[in-house]
């Protein structure tokens, strides 16, 4: 009798509906995250913020990323994917609501560092649930849509965050409390999500596992190809020994030189499109809206892509967004026209690859790490994060043309780091992709590697350096 395999199943509605679950997350995420582009300057003028007081407002998510990532990625390998996947979204409803109460730019502050922890351990959870579930030729196109949705998050913010304007006085308390509506709902949505039967079995838990997958697949599911990925202990130190280590540095450098000029774009994306003469006013909070259609876009043109090589689209996407970027910096005074077309071209190449932020740490390490590493790779980026959206007003203030030389200089760097070390996962099992062993240093020449025990050949990561 023929059995029903994980990795080799077709997408199933429980698959769908755990991708857009986790994607859920990723859009309050995108929400909470853009909101605060559009409240910033409102805010900034209700308290009379200078540019360092109002970068500190507008990266102190970022910080309680970094501490939210480092953290709950190891809990989430500890205690569980479910638990984790329920506390964030929890936490973001009641943090959501409580910014409308401020008083003092210091109080926002502090909850915009306690939302960037719920955040933080959302990112680290929401990529890794996704993958043990998806089947090894979809886990690329899912993961595509789940992130995308944290560009639909940001596109949705900066429309509500137009529209609500003209709400009164208060706009920005209104803005920046509206997170929660789509929390509560996404709350809802995840209550009765299953255990990842990849972790279960990696505690020991194999008859709840395979009830998991039967319930999933049918009565003849097995675990077979579950084995291998599965047995791995979860110790922290792990990600920085041996290959791990060298595929913990890649996956943090190329997702902080991706996240520093997004978020620097995106947060102050309005003060930067009315400082290319734009649009003045509100009107500029239009003109942002637009560009953040073209980063969904962009971000969904990955799934075109994806399974034909994760390592070719990094290097493109890197290589193409610095060509706009430097566009904007040379060009005196572009006309409007080219100021959207340039910052469009942008959203499409830098958020094609955005999937790989999910994609890279989910395949490269154990279930027994998977989470840790993907905590740690979330924490890390958000320096590179941090440090532009603090350092955007600043660099801003002095001039427009000059923060997009910066970005287009990060961009080069994430493009040297990847040709260095980016390996090519699409095509394996999470059990090839992320097995220690199937490293090799002959650049641009992957050879799988053998099992000494086994005459059969051993898939392999081809990893260049």
């Amino acid at each position: 009798m023929s059995t029903a395999s994980l990795e080799k199943s077709r997408p199933t509605r429980t698959h769908w509906l755990i991708t857009l679950y986790a994607g859920g997350g990723e859009f309050c995420d995108g929400y909470i995250l853009s909101i605060i582009g559009v409240a910033l300057p409102l805010l900034t003028a209700d308290y009379h913020l200078n540019s360092f007081d109002a970068g500190v407002v507008g990266s102190a998510s970022l910080i309680g990323m970094f501490a939210g990532g480092l953290v709950f990625g190891y809990v989430t390998d500890r205690v569980g994917r479910q638990k984790v996947y329920l506390f964030d979204i929890a936490a973001f409803i009641l943090l959501s609501a409580a910014q409308f109460f401020v008083t003092d730019p210091w109080q926002l502050t502090v909850l915009r560092f306690l939302m960037g922890i719920a955040i933080g351990a959302d990112f680290a959870i929401a990529g890794t649930i996704a993958s043990e579930f998806a089947p090894r030729n979809s886990r690329g196109p899912l993961l595509v849509i789940m992130v995308t949705m944290w560009s639909v998050g940001a596109a949705v913010a900066y429309v509500v965050g137009w529209a609500m304007l003209s709400s009164g006085h208060d706009d920005w308390r209104w803005m920046l409390a509206s997170s929660a509506i789509p929390a509560v709902l996404i709350l809802l949505l995840r209550f009765g999500t299953p255990e990842s039967p990849r972790w279960l079995l990696s505690k020991g838990r194999g008859q709840e596992a395979e009830a998991v997958l039967k319930q999933m697949l049918g009565p003849e599911a097995s675990l077979d190809d579950l084995e291998a990925d599965t047995a791995s202990r979860t110790r922290y130190g792990d990600i920085f020994r041996g290959a791990y280590l060298r595929r913990t540095v890649f996956v943090s450098v190329f997702w902080a030189c991706q996240l520093l000029p997004i978020y620097a774009i995106t947060t102050y994306e309005p003060t930067i499109l009315a400082s290319f003469g734009l649009a003045d006013g509100n009107d500029s909070y239009l003109g942002s809206v637009v560009v953040q259609i073209f980063f969904v876009l962009g971000s969904l043109s990955g799934i075109l892509v994806i399974n034909k090589g994760r390592r070719t689209l990094l290097l493109w996407s890197f290589g193409l967004s610095a060509v706009p970027l430097l566009c904007l910096a040379a060009f005196a005074h572009p006309s409007p026209a080219v100021v959207i077309v340039l910052f469009a071209a942008f959203g499409v190449a830098c958020f094609s690859s955005q999937c790989l932020q999910a994609i890279y740490p989910s395949e490269l390490f154990p279930t027994g790490v998977r989470a840790t590493a993907n905590g740690f790779a979330t924490g890390i980026s958000r320096v590179g994060a941090a440090i532009g959206t603090w350092g955007a007003p600043v660099v801003l203030d002095h001039s427009t043309r000059l923060a997009m030389l910066l970005g287009a200089v990060i961009c080069a760097i994430g493009w040297g780091t990847s040709y260095i070390l980016a390996p090519e996962t699409s095509g394996l099992t999470l059990a090839d992709a992320s097995a220690a062993d199937t490293d090799h240093s002959t650049r641009g020449r992957p050879r799988a590697r053998r099992d000494t025990s086994s005459t059969t050949p051993s898939p392999a990561v081809k990893e260049h350096s």
